[in-house]
């Protein structure tokens, strides 16, 4: 069976990013198709070598300010050339299901959640594009035609798979689609506990507003107690500035620093709600616990109590609530670790060759019985 692969645009590193690099293990003979690629950003996992991209790449910053092209990327998913493969599997967080496939074939999409500036968090994106307020004005204006196609989209999907039970009832929501639940892939055997503990929180990933990173500053800068945090994005200055002196901004950090101060941290803070939510599932495999808003992935992930606490509102006080209380002594590093290898890279591949391997059966045992069906 042939297969190709297509994914929304490779510029950036981030949890879809590591979803398609284990898609890209599993079927490593398989071509990659992208809107955009990046080898500046994506280069250190992903090679030039069987990626193909599309004519987006020759637009004015299209890397840089690749979202200013949104109502160009249907378009410029169904351009990819597909003809010839027996199967489709898409990573999309946005318009990689708007591909074009050939007859008779299958597509199966891996959905990282539907896509969030169309039918969840429009403002949110908006705010962060970094554009003038002309552009911010204008792109509203076509939301409504884009949630259209993303719809007409979802409908040609044959198989969707959810990377969480809160991605698969937005699927269910906005797609009126069924689903099956498959976790994304986490390095957890990358992470050791540490001997010793700091005397600092940690939180970080990509700084965008929707991440609540502000609440997380408000709340450590009324109780005066160390933050560090790690990662950049279009907040990283905003935050900067409204931070006190027991905040630490560290930017960009590389995976062996991200991996100590996972395991030295008193507990990892997740303010947000998460599709997923890696960062909490990487902090758990290094034994630590995880301090969450009661929302989103993390309510998969994290057991109150056992490997981290969670908070009931989005405010400074129901966190300042928790903190207070919170006593890193009660929590046991091992059996934190030991719940977190259930996300692991290895368990992902299998249950993702397995699904496929269920579904190419079933469309095995169609083709046949289609065949008989006409031969009658």
């Amino acid at each position: 069976m042939s297969i190709a692969l297509v994914h929304d645009y490779l510029t950036q590193l981030g949890g879809a990013e590591r979803v398609l690099a284990s898609l890209r293990k599993i079927f490593s003979d398989s071509p990659v198709f992208v809107l955009l690629f990046d080898e500046t950003k994506a280069g250190d996992l992903f090679a030039r070598e069987k990626i193909h991209s599309t004519w987006l790449e020759r637009l004015p910053l299209a890397h840089r300010r690749y979202q200013w092209y949104l109502t160009l990327m249907p378009l410029a998913a169904a351009a990819h050339k597909l003809d010839g493969y027996d199967l489709i599997i898409s990573s999309a967080s946005s318009f990689a299901k708007n591909v074009s496939i050939p007859k008779r074939a299958s597509h199966v999409c891996y959905c990282h959640t539907p896509t969030r500036y169309l039918w969840h968090d429009s403002c949110s994106y908006i705010e962060d594009l970094g554009c003038n307020k002309i552009i911010k004005k204008i792109i509203p204006l076509f939301l409504p035609r884009l949630r259209h196609l993303d719809f007409l989209a979802a409908q040609k999907v044959d198989y969707f798979i959810a990377n969480s039970k809160v991605v698969q009832a937005r699927i269910k929501k906005y797609y009126q689609r069924d689903s099956t639940v498959i976790y994304p892939p986490v390095a957890t055997e990358e992470f050791t506990i540490a001997e010793n503990i700091g005397d600092y929180f940690l939180a970080g990933g990509r700084l965008v507003a929707y991440k609540k990173y502000d609440l997380a500053v408000k709340t450590f800068n009324k109780l005066g107690l160390k933050l560090k945090i790690f990662g950049d994005g279009p907040e990283f200055g905003r935050l900067q500035k409204k931070a006190y002196k027991n905040i630490e901004f560290l930017g960009p950090v590389d995976e062996k620093t991200k991996q100590e101060l996972y395991g030295r941290c008193l507990a990892y803070i997740n303010p947000q709600v998460e599709d997923f939510g890696i960062t909490a599932v990487e902090a758990m495999a290094a034994g630590r616990p995880v301090i969450a808003f009661a929302g989103g992935g993390t309510m998969e992930t994290v057991i109150h109590g056992q490997t981290g606490e969670f908070f009931e509102e989005q405010t400074w006080e129901s966190l300042a609530y928790r903190l207070i209380r919170f006593r890193p002594e009660r929590y046991k590093p091992a059996l934190i670790k030991n719940h977190a290898s259930q996300f692991s890279t290895e368990r992902f591949e299998q249950k993702i060759k397995d699904y496929i391997e269920h579904i190419t059966r079933d469309l095995a045992n169609q083709k046949i019985f289609s065949m008989k069906i006409t031969q009658s």
